[in-house]
């Protein structure tokens, strides 16, 4: 799980507020603005609170997951029992619920810390107490508050209350119903009123001047949020999230659609059906904006469609029914042959994907990177997947900018007078490729920086880039007057007879690549030993543009070998360097000597031209 799929943006929020909850005592890492009910993440900090997930992982996101993995099994079991009371036998539940949980695009999905994990595991729960026929009014009570967490959990659920309505409606007793439906409904909405009362606690029920409200967060999500655009378009959102569902199992999409069809003239089948037909149809209202997990509350359901319909067939091939019974019983037995043929490979290959990728090594990469090479003090623009990671690492919560707050957040604003020339680095993922026009700050902070380490490549690169408030332009001048200043010092060294320079090493100094710093040190130890400098090693994910690690093979000839006098002498004295000359590590390797230095050269050691 920690290695597929890649972190993503959303993942990082979920978990940041589970974090800020059990460590800052606050129910998100900035404002909280009410743009879901925290009762989502509320739920993953206190897993993790029990269960000491957060100390358990080198990536904090991985506690998330861990949460998730919990809710799909519990989920699972729970679809199972949900198939059993529907009437199907216990082969086609256990079938509804492989599916569930072993479809690529299942697998995908319950692995990525999206609160819809949780509120599927309350839905299903809500529906089983819905179907109850003994205890009918506690269950139903019990069965309303479930989907109240639900609701509370991930808003979109609220979608399901026509399905919870229906089969609470056939289940309930004719002479009982009326009563029962009342009290449920009124639990229902003693549950969801909660969340009002809490905002209207802390006044922010309705808008107002420098604050943020409930009605603002509702209008938000309702109204507010940018459109997924046109099915029509190639290029739109919606196009592209239904394309990468696509990718990760047709097999699963195409029979989910079929069976849910046909589910629509089973009696038993009928009111799930009609929530997926239902909840796809609301996907391709106009103007609409469609998240991407939207799919995790289709997948239970469009299981259950799957298994429902194959019992269906089976019944049918069975009793021998009309002739027209038994052709519409062939028909969907070779559909299913079909299926399951063009799955059996297709799932391999994906699940052996999921097993084996790490998609995320880019991501860890980039944050250990930025642990070793950046000072703390210095400010980082981040996606917030790395948040958590680079806060429990040392750098202060207010130096990590999560890149959406920077165009978004009052308070990250009046903390950034000048904008995005107030940090240091930026560090772009996919996510925040995706929408560089929607953020004015982010757009000048990418325009205004350059690339210092990068690491992946596609949609798994992570860069690193260095941003310069004095603009891009009057950097790459002083980078060019530099550079042509260091070749003048690197030419000179090439002369000097105490040093022996192997392979590419030459062509670098000549060039200007290599850091000051480095020319600093080997001048001044030429001047007590004769050396040979093997290399000017790049240092894994940086570009190469400027060299800042160097390794000395050799001292008067001597081969600098681990743990000799001359590789110890060597050592403690580039170890003794101080100031602008310090460096950052020094360590022996079967090679040599290899001294690397800080990201960051100081300019006054370089000769006025």
């Amino acid at each position: 799980m920690a290695g597929s799929p890649q972190r993503i943006d959303d993942e990082g929020t979920y978990v940041a507020q589970a974090w800020a909850i059990t460590n800052l005592g606050e129910l998100a890492h900035y404002t909280y603005w009410y743009d879901h009910p925290p009762l989502g993440w509320i739920q993953i900090a206190g897993y993790a609170q029990l269960t000491g997930a957060f100390d358990r992982w080198d990536t904090s996101v991985m506690a998330g997951r861990e949460a998730m993995l919990v809710a799909a099994v519990i989920s699972t079991a729970l679809l199972w029992l949900l198939a059993r009371k529907t009437g199907l036998g216990r082969g086609m539940a256990t079938l509804a619920a492989l599916l569930f949980a072993l479809s690529p695009l299942a697998i995908q999905f319950h692995r990525t810390v999206y609160l819809d994990n949780i509120a599927t595991a309350w839905l299903l729960g809500a529906l089983i107490l819905a179907m109850s026929r003994k205890h009918q009014l506690a269950e139903f009570v019990g069965a309303a508050v479930m989907f109240g967490i639900a609701v509370l959990t991930k808003e979109t659920y609220l979608l399901a209350l026509p399905l919870l309505a229906w089969v609470m409606f056939h289940s309930a007793y004719p002479a009982t119903r009326r009563y029962t439906l009342a009290v449920a409904s009124t639990m229902l909405v003693l549950v969801g009123s909660g969340y009002i009362l809490f905002a209207a606690v802390k006044g922010e029920l309705l808008p107002g001047d420098n604050r943020v409200s409930l009605f603002d967060g509702i209008a938000f999500q309702l109204s507010s949020r940018v459109s997924s655009g046109s099915i029509t378009d190639p290029d739109s959102l919606i196009n592209r999230t239904l394309a990468m569902w696509w990718q990760l199992d047709p097999v699963f999409i195409t029979t989910g659609i079929v069976s849910t069809l046909a589910g629509l003239f089973i009696k038993r089948l009928r009111p799930y059906a009609v929530l997926v037909v239902g909840l796809v149809l609301f996907m391709f209202r106009p103007g609409s904006y469609l998240p991407v997990p939207y799919v995790i509350m289709l997948i239970p359901f469009a299981a259950l469609c799957i298994a429902g319909v194959t019992s269906w067939i089976l019944a049918h091939l069975r009793r021998g029914n009309s002739a027209g019974k038994r052709v519409s019983a062939m028909t969907g037995i070779a559909g299913l042959i079909i299926a399951v043929v063009i799955a059996v490979p297709l799932w391999t290959t994906q699940l052996r994907g999921m097993l084996l990728a790490n998609l995320d090594a880019s991501t860890v990469q980039a944050q250990d990177w930025i642990t070793s090479n950046v000072p703390l003090t210095d400010r980082l623009i981040v996606d917030d997947a790395m948040w958590v990671d680079l806060v429990k690492a040392g750098f202060a919560r207010d130096n990590v900018i999560w890149y959406y707050k920077l165009d978004t957040d009052s308070d990250v604003m009046d903390a950034s007078p000048n904008g995005w020339q107030d940090s240091d680095y930026i560090v772009t993922t996919d996510s925040m490729r995706t929408f560089p026009d929607q953020f004015p700050q982010i757009a000048q902070a990418l325009n205004n920086s350059e690339i210092v380490a990068s690491f992946g490549e596609g949609f798994q690169q992570v860069d690193v880039r260095r941003i310069f408030p004095e603009g891009l332009a009057a950097r790459e001048e002083a980078t060019a007057e530099r550079a042509e200043r260091l070749s003048s010092v690197g030419i000179e060294l090439v002369t000097n007879p105490s040093l022996t320079f192997e392979g590419e090493t030459v062509s670098l100094l000549e060039a200007g690549q290599i850091d000051a710093r480095i020319l600093a040190a080997i001048g001044q130890r030429a001047s007590l030993n004769a050396l040979t400098i093997a290399s000017f090693p790049v240092v894994h994910g940086e570009s190469g543009t400027m060299r800042r690690q160097v390794l000395f093979s050799a001292s008067d000839g001597v081969a600098l070998a681990p743990g000799s006098p001359a590789a110890d002498d060597l050592q403690r004295w580039l170890e003794s360097l101080n100031g602008f000359f310090a460096v950052s590590s020094v360590t022996q390797t079967q090679d040599g000597v290899l001294a690397t230095f800080s990201t960051v050269q100081p300019t006054n050691l370089l000769p006025s031209r």
